[in-house]
């Protein structure tokens, strides 16, 4: 079959997606992940009696346990189907990424299943975060006028 013809076949059986549609819900639901967040942080600090940045320390710890137990469960693939990149681009989707790694491959050891292959997706997550902090810094410190 001609390259040509095979691309077109595969084209029109290939399902569409309404991109507008995901952006939006994205947008909600991760929307809704960041009041959740901030409720968290006034629930810490009013309860607890916590300052704003103790209280988003536990803020982060509950929603990465939340996010690790609905996996565990089962639950945050099937809401991850719905909510698009609003679950998974804050902590949650990190918290997914590892728990999820580590429940598949358990089976293989505690050194060369869950320790080798726990950090593979998350691995590129927490590399680019520290090179992008680290030129966001160094161009922060030019601009301000640091050393």
């Amino acid at each position: 079959m001609e390259k040509r013809i095979y691309n077109k076949l595969v084209m029109s059986h290939k399902p569409k997606e309404n991109r507008i549609e995901n952006a939006v819900i994205a947008f909600l639901i991760g929307g809704l992940v960041g009041v959740i967040g901030e409720l968290l942080v006034e629930f810490y600090s009013y309860y607890l009696n916590l300052s704003t940045s103790d209280a988003s320390v536990f803020m982060i710890i509950t929603l990465i346990f939340f996010a690790s137990l609905f996996t565990a469960l089962g639950f945050f693939d099937k809401w991850v189907k719905f909510a698009k990149c609003g679950l998974i681009i804050p902590i949650t989707g990190f918290a997914h990424s590892m728990t999820s790694a580590a429940i598949e491959y358990r089976k293989e050891g505690l050194v060369t299943g869950i320790g080798a292959n726990m950090f593979k997706l998350a691995g590129t997550v927490i590399i680019y975060g520290v090179v992008a902090a680290y030129i966001f810094g160094f161009i922060r410190l030019i601009i301000m006028g640091g050393v």
